[in-house]
């Protein structure tokens, strides 16, 4: 009879939950985001953008939190605490803490900041479209009030991209470490 004990460890469900986050950040990053751009008009794009970032945010923020309440420790009883207190071990300041602290806080940058003040950045361009009668990101000339909300989203989208980009490479950084532990 094979041993279920393994349900009881916090292991399977750490791997799985880093697998989760590792893998929908590189497809949103690298892969759906990417071709829904070239395929999906602008207004279509925008919408599906609207409606996945505050879910692909909010993964962001909580998985690294899952991750830190399922950190499985050592076998040994002499080794790393699980949990939180595995987490915050002086031992694990640099390969586990500081990467799932990354991770996070550009989770909730992004979720609590960022990704709102971005939207309504979107939903002014919207009203000045109006105004202008003409789109966003038709061919120059634009109005002064355009040319300001322009710059304000490439800001804030170039924003939005190097926190999510910083929180991918502590994703990277931090499955280096699991993999350490496997050795």
């Amino acid at each position: 009879m094979p041993d279920l004990s393994i349900f009881k460890s916090p292991a399977p469900y750490h791997i799985i939950t880093y697998g989760t986050l590792l893998g929908s950040q590189f497809f949103q990053s690298f892969i759906g985001g990417v071709v829904a751009f070239k395929v999906l008009t602008r207004p279509q794009f925008s919408q599906l953008q609207q409606k996945l970032f505050p879910i692909y945010f909010g993964m962001q923020t909580a998985l690294p939190a899952v991750l830190a309440l399922t950190y499985p420790g050592s076998a040994s009883p002499l080794g790393t605490a699980s949990s939180l207190s595995g987490v915050l071990a002086d031992s694990n300041r640099w390969s586990v803490l500081v990467p799932l602290a990354t991770m996070f806080v550009g989770g909730l940058i992004n979720m609590v900041y960022v990704g709102p003040a971005t939207t309504k950045i979107m939903r002014e361009r919207k009203v000045q479209e109006t105004r202008d009668g003409k789109k966003s990101y038709d061919p120059a000339p634009h109005s002064k009030e355009m040319q300001q909300l322009n710059r304000a989203f490439g800001k804030m989208h170039g924003i939005s991209s190097l926190v999510n980009m910083g929180a991918f490479i502590a994703t990277i950084w931090y499955g280096f470490s699991l993999a350490e532990r496997i050795q």
